[in-house]
């Protein structure tokens, strides 16, 4: 299992997890769902209680990653699979990322 945090304008707005099946869940933080201010990190991933699943990186996250020739050079200098975009996302997304929504790796994350 593999997991990152959310960030939205560098707070923690919620989780990503990579379950060991290749599925994903992504939850808010108590804390951001109690604050009325702040917003969905995406309107594919309106505010909520609940777990979303997912059998594959869910759009808004996949829509992060790099494409074409900037993905395969990525990739290929960080040694990570084309097929890995969990992996993808937790070294590119932390800090080179369009917008309010950032990835940061979390410690137990492989």
């Amino acid at each position: 299992m593999r997991e990152a945090e959310i960030m939205y304008k560098g707070e923690v707005a919620g989780k990503l997890i990579q379950h060991n099946d290749g599925s994903f869940s992504f939850t808010y933080e108590d804390t951001w769902m109690a604050n009325s201010q702040k917003p969905p990190v995406s309107l594919t991933l309106p505010k909520s209680v609940k777990v979303y699943n997912a059998k594959t990186l869910f759009p808004f996250f996949a829509n992060m990653l790099p494409e074409g020739v900037n993905k395969h050079v990525i990739c290929r200098s960080l040694k990570i699979d084309e097929d890995d975009y969990f992996g993808l996302l937790l070294n590119v997304a932390q800090y080179d990322a369009i917008g309010a929504v950032t990835v940061k790796r979390t410690n137990d994350s492989a």
